[in-house]
């Protein structure tokens, strides 16, 4: 990997012909493209518009408006965290399965709690309030498959969601 720009990420979409066979349905390689804070570049792979997903949906997933996350639905997307930047503190409705690929990256939580994922390295993310900081002078490359899910449950109250463009904005 490049430690001074995002690469291309390479996306293979198959499908089904008329008659049912397996075929390959698009092939492309796209750079990650930068958040406008600056801190992460941003590549949306493939969306579902619900959860279960539907083979039978013909969009090309990355073609479906979405934000952070898909209400009602899924979301698989490259980022690239940039050397010594970090994330504003945020929370979805979503469980999100944090893979990385290359690097490292350290994951804070409400109480200032922190612990560093290294590559090859998994994050299961349920709804809690986080941050991600890259410590390095390289950048960290993570998968990150956001699947909606309903708001954790407080004393039968519902943790409100801060997405990073709504902390952004405070």
């Amino acid at each position: 990997m490049n430690d001074i720009a995002p690469v291309p990420v390479h996306r293979l979409v198959t499908g089904h012909d008329a008659a049912g066979k397996a075929v390959f349905r698009s092939e492309d390689a796209t750079v990650p493209q930068m958040i406008p804070g600056g801190d992460a570049a941003f590549l949306t792979v493939w969306t579902t518009a619900t959860v279960p997903a539907d083979n039978n949906d013909e969009t090309d997933g990355r073609s479906r408006p979405t934000g952070l996350t898909l209400e009602g639905g899924s979301v698989i997307r490259v980022v690239d965290m940039m050397p010594g930047c970090e994330s504003p503190m945020h929370r979805t409705n979503s469980i999100d399965y944090g893979i990385v690929l290359k690097g490292e990256i350290e994951l804070e939580v409400d109480d200032g709690e922190r612990r560093t994922i290294s590559e090859g390295g998994i994050v299961v993310q349920r709804g809690t309030n986080h941050l991600w900081r890259n410590t390095t002078d390289s950048i960290c490359r993570l998968v990150f498959v956001l699947i909606e899910a309903p708001a954790f449950l407080l004393d039968g109250r519902a943790l409100d969601e801060c997405k990073p463009e709504d902390a952004a904005a405070k």
